[in-house]
């Protein structure tokens, strides 16, 4: 269970560019305050954008661009120097090649729209989940300047000396008080001061922290400023936002292409990544960056060998499960949430598959953990350590114990000091029990206002749920009307195919029925088989399809191209014509001459088809039979007139010379 029970630690800023542009004038953006649950809207200027984030200062600017809120490098780096200490600029779509926002939304599951309100409130939801790039112009490195705060060229009545001696003297306690205060603070750096007369002039500590990790304010007062300014980069710089060191499950899926999901202990898929060119180092660091591992997880027994290195080098607890996660399990477990290929979808069904395992454990250790208690440490003991809960509690709770001495001594008349010592320390004892009393006043405030957060919490959780039914009540009524609209186009289909049933009845009727039983407006027709091609193979099929039988009409397609044995595969069928598109070959017209084939183009043959089937006019048929035979009676007498040619030229030529 997350110990995060409301809203976020602080607030994030999200923005997108609603209007005009920042290289033009005034442009406007859409901006979305969010604090982890309540979520406010506005258009604002870029100028009121600055005055907000100066008065609110959010922890997180976020943008899918940065370069919306500024025309060029120098704009941005003097942008990011304006901002809060406590204040960073986050790219959320990544760092130099940035992804499209609606890519980053889907893959972390955060609404998204392409308005530009919806596009800044997609930013802000992402950086609050620790998604993105943290823009930086600056380093670690902080300038801390003590100097004078006036010119030492005239005192005012003074004379000149006493007053130069004051202003170097005010300087040189001013950074005395600085480097005492860096001192306790336990920073490092390094100090260059200039000394003049009667003190410094200037003092620069080189501090390796951030602003805000400096005990040190700007200031200037009288004779003395001090100035703060991070140490600027050669350019600019991302690095990933850094993430919440929360308790985790982490499932890993091991082989050419490694992926690692990140689960909460309130069992929210927090993070996933995959990749074919991470190593172990790799991996650790990544998780390492998203939360502390209690539980390591595959989704396949036994454990491999490379997540339980990871298992160890995390002290976690591992997890497998009985037998290797099916297919359709990890689809089903994972079905709510984004991922880009199959190594993710295992490694998240393998955390999700341990969270559900120990989903009864968490709620039962939170339950038992006081509420200013650490339940992810608590639970990380337990759970990965095999400690009991009361254990862990006795532990961390600071004992200390009295380490009361009792000496004995003898009694002596006591002092006017020691009796008012006396008096003194009893006094203290009076008001520390009254302290005693009103730190119990406050634990009690504490455990109500507890209480009311809890009592808030549900409230919230029931209206979330709420709203969560009204969508699914939504989603079923448009899956309804979906449904709907594909019966309605199922019986349309149903329809079309009776009819064309019907159609294909009766040319069935003209092919088996030997006209007998077809209609006066179907009688003279005949029916046609067609072959694709006057090949083998197209023989074959139109065989295996309809069936060639003796006495059919047959239609080519394409009549070239034919050979000899293609030519008697056909003529062996005997049909009673074959109608040809385009020309035979002289070897197929031979052969099928040869067998009393009749052979006529298609146009002469009015041929209409109906899906796979054909018929023709009985009229049309006879005609073209007709004008075959009077062609091959024509050929026949000038294949006999040839013939008697050669006769008689080979006697001429066999009969001896006079």
């Amino acid at each position: 269970m997350n110990t995060r029970t409301g809203a976020l630690d602080a607030v994030v800023f999200g923005v997108d560019i609603q209007s005009g542009d920042v290289r033009g004038d005034a442009p406007s953006y859409a901006l979305v305050v969010f604090d982890g649950e309540v979520i406010e809207r506005d258009v604002v200027s870029l100028r009121k954008l600055r005055r907000l984030i100066d008065d609110v200062e959010p922890s997180i600017v976020a943008t899918d661009n940065m370069y919306e809120l500024a025309e060029d490098k120098d704009a941005l780096v003097h942008f990011l120097g304006t901002l809060p200490d406590e204040t960073t600029l986050v790219q959320v779509t990544g760092a130099e090649q940035p992804e499209p926002l609606s890519r980053v939304a889907s893959r972390h599951g955060v609404p998204y729209g392409k308005e530009p309100m919806k596009e800044a409130e997609a930013a802000a939801r992402l950086a609050a989940a620790n998604v993105g790039q943290e823009v930086s112009a600056f380093t670690d490195t902080t300038e801390v300047k003590v100097a004078r705060g006036r010119s030492t060229g005239g005192g005012g009545g003074w004379s000149e000396d006493r007053y130069t001696r004051r202003i170097h003297g005010s300087v040189k306690q001013r950074a005395r008080a600085v480097e005492s205060e860096l001192d306790d603070a336990g920073l490092d750096y390094e100090r260059e001061v200039t000394e003049k007369y009667g003190g410094f002039s200037q003092a620069l500590f080189t501090v390796s922290a951030r602003p805000q990790d400096i005990p040190v304010s700007r200031m200037r007062s009288g004779d003395v400023r001090v100035e703060i300014e991070r140490e600027r980069r050669d350019g600019i710089e991302f690095r990933p936002l850094a993430k919440r060191r929360d308790h985790v499950v982490v499932g890993v899926d091991p082989g050419t292409t490694t992926a690692v999901a990140v689960v909460g202990l309130d069992g929210e898929v927090l993070d996933v990544y995959s990749s074919r060119t991470v190593d172990a180092a790799g991996v650790t660091e990544w998780i390492v960056e998203r939360g502390r591992p209690i539980v390591v997880a595959a989704d396949v027994t036994p454990m491999p060998e490379t997540v339980e290195k990871l298992r160890r080098s995390f002290s976690a607890a591992g997890w497998t499960p009985d037998s290797d996660l099916a297919i359709d399990v990890k689809q089903h477990r994972t079905r709510e949430e984004g991922y880009d290929n199959d190594h993710e979808r295992d490694a998240m069904a393998a955390a999700l598959g341990a969270y559900d395992d120990h989903a009864d454990q968490f709620e039962r250790i939170a339950e038992k953990v006081p509420p200013r208690e650490d339940v992810g440490e608590v639970t990380a003991r337990v759970v990965a350590g095999g400690e009991s809960v009361e254990s862990v509690l006795d532990d961390l709770a600071d004992d200390g114990g009295d380490g009361d001495e009792q000496t004995e001594h003898t009694p002596r008349e006591l002092t006017e000091e020691e009796k008012e010592i006396k008096r003194l320390r009893a006094r203290v004892e009076r008001l520390e029990g009254h302290v005693d009393d009103l730190e119990a006043t406050i634990q009690q405030k504490d455990d109500q206002l507890a209480e009311k957060e809890r009592e808030l919490s549900q409230a919230r959780s029931e209206e979330r749920r709420e709203v969560r039914k009204d969508r699914e009540v939504t989603r079923l009524q448009r899956e309804n009307e979906r449904l709907e609209r594909e019966l309605e186009a199922e019986r349309e289909d149903r329809e079309a195919l009776e009819s064309k049933l019907e159609r294909l009845k009766g040319l069935w009727k003209l092919d088996h029925s030997n006209f007998a039983d077809v209609s006066e407006k179907q009688e003279g027709l005949v029916s046609v088989k067609v072959i694709e091609q006057f090949t083998s193979d197209a023989i074959a099929t139109a065989d295996e399809a309809v069936g060639l039988v003796e006495d059919d009409v047959i239609l080519l397609r394409d009549a070239s191209g034919a050979g000899r044995s293609t030519a008697q595969r056909l003529a062996a069928v005997n049909p009673r014509i074959v109608l040809r598109n385009g020309g035979l070959s002289d070897v197929a017209d031979e052969i099928l001459f040869e067998h009393d084939v009749p052979v006529a183009p298609a146009e002469m043959v009015t041929v209409q088809e109906v899906d796979e089937l054909a018929v023709a006019r009985e009229h049309e048929v006879e005609a073209a039979i007709e004008d075959w035979e009077e062609r091959a009676e024509a050929r026949k007498r000038e294949q006999n007139a040839e013939l008697v040619d050669q006769i008689i030229s080979e006697h001429r030529a066999d009969r001896p010379e006079s």
